[in-house]
């Protein structure tokens, strides 16, 4: 019981974090947010359409800071995906990707103190560290964050829609790398990821209540129907900068999808790699669900929001919403898709 109070406590502390009293935004923000659009979010707390999309209060902020101030270089590369679509995989698949040419041990049995060759980052810090969030992890609270540390390709990642992302990055040659999935399972992810943010939150309202907000797009950077139709437009308009991919695809065709993620970001695995070596295969078993999830770092660490990083790791699969949703909730989030989706030929 003791401990229950703990995890709600902590939850509740952490999203007092993320909704800032309003004397800590700017008066750009404050002035901004009287003229927005306003509804109750699923902790029952006001969130605010910006550009067509739902956020938090403080987000906002991170989102103006982020837009107002990141200099894109050409040569970053920039995770993007909506929320509960497998950005936790992605940011571990492409930074594996990039470093693969260092003496990185991908062993996840590894013992860090005992070896000559350097353990691999992912054995020792969650992807979310690795690939830190613009609007979150960097701009989040400041209009200037210290980015001299990151290498260059500098890769990065988000969750904004196309029409919110700086405009530094929709005139620069960066590569983006978008991530969605069949709504249906991102609804259920979502359901679950926020009631262990929030675990009273739970009791208060049903999973048929906040469905419908769903489905109307009253969700963090929803509606999730238009994030995803931003992205897969422009990624037709220019696929050479935009690479759109599906989570079915990437469970489905895991080694496929990798060479293609390598030579999209200009980082192609070379025929010994593929054939005499098995640096593909390494990747892909570091970089499974059971791999990470079974790592001490993501059995026990927190973010520095105060996420636990067990967080990110659920289930992972195609097809869970089968467990949870009703017929009626079936007929009506395939209707929303097929009118959203279909005239586009856009399938899940």
């Amino acid at each position: 019981m003791a401990a229950e109070k703990s995890e709600a406590a902590n939850a509740v502390s952490l999203v007092q974090h993320f909704f800032k009293q309003d004397e800590e935004l700017s008066q750009e923000c404050q002035n901004l947010i009287t003229t927005l659009p306003t509804e109750s979010d699923w902790f029952s707390v006001q969130i605010y359409q910006y550009q067509g999309f739902w956020h938090m209060k403080s987000l906002i902020q991170g989102i103006l800071n982020c837009q107002n101030h990141f200099q894109a270089h050409d040569s970053d590369i920039l995770i993007v995906t909506p929320l509960k679509c497998g950005t936790t995989w992605l940011k571990a698949l492409v930074f594996s990707i990039l470093n693969r040419k260092n003496a990185y041990n991908m062993n996840p049995n590894l013992d860090p103190t005992r070896t000559s060759i350097e353990p691999h980052p992912l054995l020792s810090a969650n992807p979310h560290v690795l690939v830190p969030n613009l609007e979150f992890d960097l701009y989040f609270n400041t209009t200037n964050p210290d980015l001299s540390s990151f290498q260059s390709p500098r890769l990065l990642s988000s969750h904004l829609p196309y029409v919110s992302l700086p405009e530094s990055v929709k005139q620069s040659r960066c590569k983006i790398v978008y991530l969605c999935r069949n709504p249906k399972d991102v609804f259920v992810s979502l359901w679950h990821f926020m009631n262990r943010l929030r675990p009273e939150v739970e009791e208060l309202n049903t999973m048929e209540y906040l469905f419908e907000k769903f489905c109307r797009g009253v969700t963090f950077f929803g509606p999730f129907w238009d994030h995803v139709l931003g992205y897969y437009k422009e990624s037709l308009e220019r696929p050479e900068r935009i690479m759109f991919l599906k989570y079915k695809e990437l469970k489905s065709e895991p080694v496929r999808v990798l060479k293609d993620l390598g030579k999209f970001i200009g980082y192609t695995f070379s025929e010994k790699e593929e054939n005499n070596g098995d640096v593909v295969g390494d990747i892909l078993r570091l970089c499974s669900f059971e791999s990470l999830r079974n790592l001490e770092v993501n059995k026990s660490g927190k973010l520095d929001s105060g996420v636990e990083n067990k967080a990110y790791f659920r289930r992972g699969e195609v097809g869970d919403w089968k467990n949870f949703f009703t017929i009626d909730m079936i007929k009506q989030i395939e209707a929303i898709t097929e009118d959203k989706f279909g005239k586009h030929g856009l399938k899940f």
